[in-house]
């Protein structure tokens, strides 16, 4: 095989814009993490959320800084958020 035939990756911004083509119907796609936990926070409150998610965070003296933070830490938690924010809009279409 010849050098000439070794193609160089592509820029990184066009590795970005081919991953956002093939994601159309991911939900969570273009969301940050504080869009998905304001989001969950509008639909069931931080008790709600405490009683789905037994964390902490949630539970006592939550603020989204603090559950942000958290949850950049623990992926586990981050899962299950994400999963709850799914589930959420699941029902809401759902519902309609």
């Amino acid at each position: 095989m010849s050098k000439d035939a070794i193609q160089p990756a592509p820029p990184a911004q066009a590795q970005g814009s081919s991953v956002a083509a093939s994601q159309p119907r991911n939900p969570l796609h273009g969301l940050t993490l504080e869009a998905v936990l304001s989001g969950l926070v509008d639909g069931y409150g931080w008790d709600g959320l405490a009683q789905r998610i037994p964390v902490r965070c949630f539970a006592l003296d939550p603020s989204v800084t603090s559950s942000l933070k958290f949850l950049r830490k623990t992926p586990w938690a981050r899962e299950k958020v994400e999963s709850l924010y799914l589930y959420m809009l699941r029902e809401k279409k759902r519902v309609r």
